[in-house]
C-alpha cells in the first residue's frame, strides 16, 4: 500500500470474516477455536471478493474481538485495482485461492508470531498473558502445523521475515506494477 496508494490498493483482511458467533452464550464463543478455517466465513469471503473483483462496492464485516461477534457497522470499499487479501488461512480455500492472481505465504520465525500475537492480544483484545500462552499451546500452535504450514506448497511466492524483506516488496511490487499496466486498458483488479 505505502508503494502503491491507497487509492489503488485495498486490503482485505481474514479476520473480518470469523463467522458471528452472536448466537452462541458468552462463555462458549470463548472455547472457539478461531485458528481452524472452520472459524472462518468463507462464502461470504468469496462472495465479496468476487463482487471487487466485477467492479462492485462491498460492506465488509467489523469483527469485535472482545464479544466474538461481528459490530452492525461496516467498512464499504470498492474502486481498487489492487485487492490484497490478508490472513494466516487465506490459502486453505481452494475456491479463494482460484480468485487470486498472485499467492503469496509471508513465512515467519515461529517465537517472532508468538511475540507479536501476545502483544496484539494484551494490548489491543484485553487479553491476559496466561490466557494467551494457553491458547497457543491448546490451538494456535497445532492449528499452524495442521492448517498454516501446509499452505505454502500453494504460494506463487514465499517470503522469509515478511516486510522486512525489502528485496521481496521490490519484486512484488514490481510485479504488481508490471501487472496494473498490462491491465489498465482492461480496468482489471489484481489480486495479490
Amino acid at each position: 500500500m505505502k508503494e502503491l496508494g491507497r487509492d489503488e490498493v485495498v486490503v482485505l483482511e481474514q479476520d473480518s470474516y470469523y463467522h458471528d458467533l452472536g448466537h452462541l452464550p458468552p462463555a462458549e464463543r470463548m472455547r472457539i477455536n478461531f485458528d481452524h478455517p472452520e472459524s472462518v466465513d468463507f462464502e461470504r469471503m468469496r462472495q465479496d471478493m468476487q463482487a471487487l473483483l466485477s467492479g462492485r462496492s462491498v460492506d465488509v464485516p467489523i469483527y469485535d474481538y472482545t464479544t466474538h461477534t461481528r459490530k452492525d457497522d461496516t467498512r464499504q470499499i470498492s474502486g481498487h485495482r489492487i485487492l490484497i487479501l490478508e490472513g494466516i488461512l487465506v490459502l486453505a480455500d481452494a475456491a479463494v485461492r482460484e480468485l487470486m492472481d498472485i499467492k503469496i505465504y509471508v513465512d515467519t520465525a515461529d517465537d517472532v508470531r508468538f511475540i507479536r500475537r501476545m502483544t496484539r492480544d494484551i494490548k489491543t483484545r484485553g487479553r491476559s498473558f496466561e490466557s494467551v500462552v494457553d491458547q497457543y499451546y491448546k490451538t494456535v500452535r497445532p492449528m499452524h502445523t495442521q492448517f498454516v504450514e501446509p499452505t505454502k506448497r500453494f504460494a506463487d511466492i514465499i517470503i522469509p521475515e515478511g516486510g522486512h524483506n525489502r528485496v521481496a516488496i521490490d519484486i512484488l511490487t514490481t510485479k504488481i506494477a508490471a501487472l496494473l499496466g498490462e491491465d489498465q486498458a482492461k480496468g482489471e483488479v489484481i489480486t495479490p
